[in-house]
């Protein structure tokens, strides 16, 4: 039968399992960068501002994405909860996005504007003393650490060679947007933006 002489000659098996593997990935992944809806910006969506960038950073630095996504599938359970499902052009200027389904925390998708700044500094510092019940560990240095403001401008240039459109202005205004600021600070700006851009949609 035709199927043993390929289970019988691994380099054939080999060669024969690259190529399904070819053909599959550009079938589901070249339609996406040809897609408006995965390259373009959703409506409304901005690339961050300096010190929500640096939010961000740090975001990622402290492991937040390990406990919480961000990333709404549309299925009813997870809209009547985190609101509108997530689109792929939110996510356009996220380098590295923040998608996946892990919530040992809720999705932060839409977190934005739902609590006020005092009480996300609150949660930051000791969970607990919001949310009796919580697992989430407390991140006081947050409070103590300051933002390198040397660094951000090449931060934003950085982005920008992989086509976040920030301006010269922008870069150039960086240092002194979050000169001085905490990482705290820094980190509730990037969360209070999350998913504003969506409050618009239908």
């Amino acid at each position: 039968m035709k199927h043993d002489i390929i289970e019988k000659r691994v380099g054939l098996l080999a060669v024969l399992i690259a190529l399904v593997i070819s053909v599959g990935g550009l079938v589901e992944i070249v339609p996406l960068y040809l897609s408006g809806q995965v390259t373009k910006p959703a409506p409304g969506v901005m690339p961050l501002s300096a010190l929500a960038l640096e939010g961000r950073d740090i975001y990622v630095r402290e492991g937040c994405y390990n406990c919480h996504s961000q990333m709404i599938r549309p299925l009813r359970g997870e809209t009547e909860r985190y609101g509108h499902y997530s689109l792929a052009g939110e996510s356009v200027y996220d380098h590295p996005f923040q998608f996946g389904s892990k919530r040992t925390g809720p999705d932060l998708a839409r977190v934005g504007g739902r609590y006020s700044d005092d009480w996300q500094r609150i949660h930051l510092l000791n969970p607990r003393d919001v949310v009796p019940e919580s697992n989430m560990p407390g991140f006081p240095w947050l409070a103590r650490n300051k933002i390198d403001a040397r660094v951000t401008p090449k931060k934003l240039r950085a982005l920008r060679s992989v086509g976040v459109p920030y301006t010269d202005q922008q870069i150039a205004g960086a240092s002194a947007e979050v000169a001085g600021q905490t990482e705290l600070t820094a980190l509730i700006t990037y969360l209070q933006g999350l998913g504003l851009a969506s409050q618009g949609w239908k």
